[in-house]
């Protein structure tokens, strides 16, 4: 008889049997890791018994909430300065941070049947969105919009286009603006695109218009048993990796 996938998932966390007692792991992550790391965390916890506990906002928010105090046992940031500021706090458990993920930049549109975008210096973003808004993460803030802002920047298009930018609290609230059509067009991360079938990636920027996107992960001082060490070491395992692949985020080797 064949071995449900999920089973098989767990299996490879390495964890055989539930504890008898279970533990609450308290993950705080970046919104645009969500759908791929519900289900690494529903693997771990059919193996192990233990709960893991998930707050998804954007990397800004989730480091100050972190820095004043909000219980968590694991930051996963969608950008290096977030995880500095929680670092610099004193609030990593030394030795434990480290570069999980990577991801690509896209400009999506609403539904399947958009047509591809060249892009590159001076490309006419204003004249594709016309009188409609570009919907981006916020551009000061949150990790996908900071991306963004730098790409439009180092592509000489950013002041004449961002009169028309709408900005959203994280780049999954960016990515609902455009599957919803409320805006033609938004800035997210490929992730966050193949997650929706109401938007289609119409161009990817070049990686050398940003900064690289990567994704740090640490332990924090507030973790207090095993749990939480073993689902921090299960995030770069094999299992975990191939989901994150799957979901088509860079996994390092």
């Amino acid at each position: 008889m064949p071995v449900a996938p999920r089973l098989c998932l767990a299996a490879l966390l390495g964890v055989l049997a539930a504890p008898a007692l279970a533990d609450e792991v308290v993950v705080f992550a970046a919104a645009s890791m969500k759908t791929a790391l519900d289900e690494v965390a529903d693997a771990f916890e059919a193996a192990t018994g233990h709960q893991v506990t998930i707050s998804y906002a954007g990397s800004n928010a989730l480091a100050q909430q972190i820095i004043a105090g909000a219980p968590a046992d694991l930051f996963l940031s969608a950008a290096v300065n977030w995880m500095d500021a929680v670092e610099q706090a004193g609030l990593v458990v030394p030795g434990t941070r480290a570069d999980l993920l990577g991801n690509t930049l896209v400009l999506i549109a609403h539904g399947k049947a958009a047509p591809p975008v060249q892009i590159g210096p001076g490309f006419d973003l204003v004249g594709l969105l016309g009188p409609e808004k570009l919907a981006m993460a916020l551009v000061d803030a949150v990790p996908a919009g900071q991306y963004g802002k730098a790409a439009l920047q180092s592509l000489g298009v950013w002041d004449a286009v961002a009169p028309s930018v709408a900005q959203a609290d994280n780049v999954r609230a960016a990515l609902a603006l455009v599957a919803t059509g409320e805006a033609p067009f938004g800035i997210t991360y490929a992730t966050d695109a193949a997650a929706d079938d109401n938007v289609t990636i119409v161009g990817t920027f070049p990686s050398d218009s940003h900064p690289p996107i990567r994704y740090p992960a640490a332990l924090l001082t507030g973790a207090e048993d095993a749990a939480d060490r073993a689902f921090f070491e299960a995030l770069s395992g094999d299992a975990a990796g191939a989901i994150f692949a799957a979901a088509g985020f860079k996994v390092p080797d």
